[in-house]
């Protein structure tokens, strides 16, 4: 017992250091996943046809945003690293690369929804028996996109400046900023999809301009926060002298990033594809899959903290040569997310049945809402065990072990099946649910392999 606890369980001081680190990124998340879900109810209390046209975009924009993330990763793993060595230019050279990745991975992203939203749109839109107003839905998923591609730049400089902070040990601005914009998102979510206090009444559509507003406010709070701390933050310092990278400098970032980001690419449309395979059972399943969702983000900012926690000490330490101390402070805080996992699973299942009432949509909608968040909390410690060894495999730079251990899979196994399942088998799309999820156990053995053998251990920038 004594070893058990000397090996998962830290000390005051290492959850004092931990929590300094992971408490404002989950006080961040929870408030913009929690105002995510009011939003979501607000929407969904207009109607269904409403609700899932929004909800497919945001699968849309969900492939967008990890897009983005992957980009940016690979540099991100060198500015935690160069900043536990202390070297401010190379810090500067991932920023300006990250707004580089940004701009391209924007641009393109907006073209391809320009193109071709309709037809993916049209994807998720599949009679059933339940029924459900699918050229109504195809509108106001539409009409809401348009409307998002505005604040779409403002979400990757907000990224750029918001993850360098973070990775340079700075949590709480990119929280209060966080914070800010959430609140500014709920108020005019109320004004302009209502028309209260002399606004009009906008529907989805104010929904996404309350979007935009939010996004405009929390890019402006970091931008000028961080250019006004240059004392603090002295990389910051000429950071716009020059836009130009050396080209050995590009090609590592590149080399090490490229696999994260072919990873979120393959990764999140394989989420896109899995979701859009689920929704072959109707516009319910959409509707439902949406609700779930949203409440399962709400639940899940404890272990997404510690993966980013992962990312940020672990890192610091592996590029400051610490690879005992990385060792030990990893092992702690993975035994730490698969516990609180573990409580998430008992709140989950007991609580499932009550959110989907604040929904304004059918009983059919709400049921299957109910049985998506029942599998998603029993999987709850499966997730946080994945997600914390992603994150450590990924500190060292190990990116391409990383593509294969999470989207190679994806791609291989979990869509494949989901595409036979759904297509070829009367299988309930819960119990499809639930097989895809049961799948993952194999990740976990490998996982599990990857993080003991110490794979993951290096120092890059040294």
């Amino acid at each position: 017992m004594g070893h058990f606890r000397e090996k998962y369980i830290g000390d005051r001081a290492f959850y004092k250091m931990l929590m300094a680190v992971a408490v404002p990124i989950m006080i961040q998340n929870g408030i913009t996943n929690f105002v995510s879900l009011l939003d979501n109810i607000m929407v969904g209390r207009i109607g269904t046809e409403q609700m899932s046209g929004v909800a497919i975009v945001n699968q849309i924009m969900f492939i967008y945003f990890l897009c983005l993330f992957g980009g940016m990763s690979g540099a991100g793993i060198f500015t935690a690293q160069y900043y536990g060595y202390k070297d401010n230019r190379g810090i500067q050279y991932t920023f300006r690369y990250k707004l580089w990745m940004g701009f391209i991975i924007t641009a393109v992203a907006v073209l391809v929804m320009l193109v071709s939203g309709s037809d993916l749109v049209s994807l998720f839109l599949n009679e059933s028996s339940s029924g459900g107003d699918l050229q109504a839905t195809l509108n106001y998923a539409l009409g809401y996109m348009r409307i998002i591609f505005f604040s779409m730049p403002l979400v990757f400089v907000s990224f750029t400046y918001s993850s360098t902070l973070r990775e340079c040990g700075e949590t709480m601005v990119p929280m209060r900023a966080g914070l800010t914009a959430v609140f500014v998102n709920l108020v005019f979510n109320y004004l302009l999809i209502y028309g209260k206090l002399g606004f009009p009444k906008m529907g989805v559509y104010g929904a996404a301009i309350a979007t935009g507003i939010s996004r405009a406010v929390e890019c402006a709070i970091i931008v000028i926060w961080l250019h006004t701390h240059a004392k603090i933050h002295p990389y910051i310092r000429g950071l716009y002298s020059s836009v130009r990278i050396p080209l050995p400098v590009v090609r590592k970032f590149f080399v090490t990033g490229a696999p994260l980001l072919v990873n979120e690419t393959l990764w999140s449309t394989g989420i896109f594809l899995l979701n859009q395979a689920y929704s072959l059972r109707g516009l319910n399943v959409v509707a439902g899959q949406n609700i779930a969702s949203t409440i399962n983000n709400v639940f899940n900012i404890s272990f997404i903290a510690l993966g980013d926690a992962i990312a940020i000490i672990v890192g610091q330490l592996l590029g400051a040569g610490k690879m005992k101390e990385a060792k030990d402070t990893d092992t702690k805080i993975i035994a730490a997310a698969i516990m609180i996992g573990c409580v998430v699973t008992a709140v989950m299942v007991l609580t499932a049945p009550l959110f989907p009432r604040l929904y304004n949509t059918n009983p059919e909608a709400r049921k299957l809402a109910t049985m998506f968040l029942i599998v998603m909390g029993l999987t709850t410690p499966k997730e946080a065990f994945l997600h914390t060894t992603y994150f450590t495999i990924r500190s060292g730079g190990k990116t391409l072990i990383t593509f294969v251990f999470d989207s190679v899979f994806m791609c291989l196994v979990s869509v494949p099946v989901a595409y036979i399942l759904s297509r070829f088998t009367g299988l309930h799309v819960i119990a499809i649910f639930a097989i895809i999820h049961a799948l993952d156990l194999i990740k976990c053995v490998v996982g599990y392999v990857l993080v003991k053998k110490n794979v993951w251990m290096k120092n890059i920038v040294a």
